[in-house]
Formats: structure tokens, sequence, C-alpha cells
């Protein structure tokens, strides 16, 4: 199939949770590779957190679908001011701690699918129109995500050490000053 005939659209939470399954799926493939090297009990727990995210504020999610398979998608939700990343090693600025942040959840993209610009798309779509004046999310420092973010403009605002995983970078960009790429 070509790059061409994907099909991208917005779910909000309950059209998500109908997509369960299928989301596992992507994600299980995708964060088995390097540097994430994820395993059955690392899915279990995805599943468990996003049934959790479907019911924050603002979740919505945008997927990638080519000949009736989910090849990709990106999601995320409100996070309200005042509320950050747990267990950072700095604050960020008060300017984007105070104000509501659209944290970008997961965002995978089947290994066969890169390549062809669909990450960022659905990146772009996820985060149109969105009314937060920035987006945050937390990155591996050693996956290729990492220095694709930083290309598209995300700058680091600190790091989070969480008790069971991996540190991860935390990026912020505002959301009327993304590049945009046709």
């Amino acid at each position: 199939m070509a790059v061409d005939d994907v099909v991208y659209d917005r779910l909000n939470a309950a059209q998500t949770a109908a997509q369960l399954d299928a989301l596992v799926d992507v994600y299980a493939e995708v964060f088995a590779e390097e540097p994430y090297c994820e395993g059955p009990e690392d899915v279990a727990q995805f599943r468990r957190w996003l049934r959790d995210e479907l019911k924050k504020p603002g979740f919505t999610l945008v997927r990638a679908v080519a000949e009736e398979q989910l090849i990709g998608y990106a999601y995320g939700y409100t996070m309200p001011p005042g509320e950050w990343w747990r267990h950072p090693t700095v604050d960020p600025p008060a300017e984007i701690r105070d104000v509501e942040k659209f944290a970008v959840m997961e965002w995978a993209v089947r290994s066969s699918w890169r390549g062809h610009g669909i990450g960022r798309r659905l990146l772009d779509q996820l985060l149109a129109g969105r009314p937060e004046p920035y987006a945050t999310l937390t990155v591996n420092p050693a996956a290729t995500a990492r220095r694709i973010y930083q290309r598209w403009g995300w700058r680091q605002y600190g790091a989070i050490r969480p008790k069971r995983m991996p540190p991860m970078d935390v990026l912020a960009i505002p959301l009327d000053q993304r590049p945009r790429q046709d």
C-alpha cells in the first residue's frame, strides 16, 4: 500500500477504548525494539496506563490506518496548571508549569512504515488546534525519537527519574510557534 493511501483520524476516549487491543499490539511491537526492550509486563502496564489515561481531560488520539490495519498512533491529554511529570530532576519554568499543557503520552509507528512522514503527520494532527499554549512529553534519551523531537523544535526542560523505568528527558514546545512541515 502507498503512503498516500494511509487514513488518519482523531478518536475520543470512548472510540479509543474500542481500539485498545490494536493499540496495545502496536505498542508491543514498537517498544520491544532497542532502546526500550519492553516485554510482556511492560505491555500489560501500558494497557493499564492507557485505560487510566482515557479518563483524563482533553484525551485525544490520532491514528494512522492502512489496509484496515493500525500502523501508528499518537495520543495525549491536558495536564492541568501546576501539574508536571513525576520525579523531575528540575522544575520547569513557571510559564510552562502554571498553565495547561498537552501531555503527549505515546507516539508509535510500526517499523515498516517509518521514514515516510507518517509519524510527523500523526503528531501534527494531534497537536493541531489544541487550546493549550504548550505541549510536553518524556522521551528516552537514547531513542531515535529524541533527535526527531529536537529537529522539530522541542526543547529540553530537565529529566525525570521514574522508579521502574530508565531516565527520560522532558521536552516541551510552544504550540503557537511549532515549525510546520507540509
